[in-house]
């Protein structure tokens, strides 16, 4: 893809993304967005940067790790979407502004204990298997309350909120109840008064629907960067 219709692309959702926010929340800066450059080059990165882009999304932690020293003189907030293995979770805890991935207190208290200590708090969001599906990742809807406890008492974690892969976003009515699912659960966080901001949910396919549902970050990949 040349880098103008990368631009065109970018702009595109961008307006959309503003049009939405209005029309469902009344504010245009209600939602942000997260370009999901997972597989694609450094310089399509560095393009979104210079047209004013700062959150970018990674699945793969070891090409993620070649991205930001291509590009160590960006200021990027790099979101990790994708699952984290252990042994590759320092360069996260050190390099990441964001994990959206958080299913067990296991790799959650090994981010806050490889955090580097003049760092801010790592922002992590709890991801949640919507579906309850054995093939899914994320945490059971009935464990997110104890987890969330668990993360938001780790010094070195920020928890901001709940995240989202639905199972079929194709399906209207599935999608709608998952989405309504994850808001319920996320005002459960609040009335425990943990201090959560942020549902992390909606993609290029079903973008309208999750902002509809009161998605405060979307993650979108193919219809800035094109498919894989």
């Amino acid at each position: 893809m040349s880098q103008t219709t990368l631009i065109e692309r970018y702009q595109t959702v961008i307006a959309h993304i503003k049009q939405l926010s209005h029309q469902y929340r009344q504010d245009e800066t209600a939602v942000t967005l997260i370009a999901v450059s997972k597989t694609f080059p450094s310089d399509d990165i560095r393009t979104l940067y210079q047209q004013g882009q700062r959150h970018f999304g990674e699945n793969y932690i070891q090409e993620w790790s070649q991205k930001t020293e291509q590009l160590s003189d960006l200021d990027i907030d790099w979101h990790i979407i994708g699952q984290i293995q252990s042994n590759k979770s320092r360069i996260v805890a050190e390099k990441a502004a964001w994990v959206h991935t958080i299913d067990r207190e296991k790799i959650a208290r090994r981010l806050s204990e490889q955090r580097p200590t003049e760092c801010p708090p790592l922002n992590v969001c709890i991801e949640v298997n919507t579906s309850g599906s054995a093939d899914k990742h994320g945490v059971m809807a009935a464990d997110v309350l104890n987890l969330a406890q668990q993360v938001s008492a780790l010094p070195q974690l920020r928890l901001r909120g709940l995240m989202c892969v639905p199972s079929h976003p194709e399906d209207a009515q599935q999608l709608q109840q998952e989405f309504a699912l994850m808001q319920q659960l996320f005002k459960g966080l609040q009335a425990a008064n943990l201090d959560v901001d942020t549902l992390s949910m909606g993609m290029s396919a079903d973008m309208e629907q999750a902002i509809a549902a009161g998605a405060t970050h979307v993650r979108i990949g193919s219809a800035i960067f094109g498919q894989r």
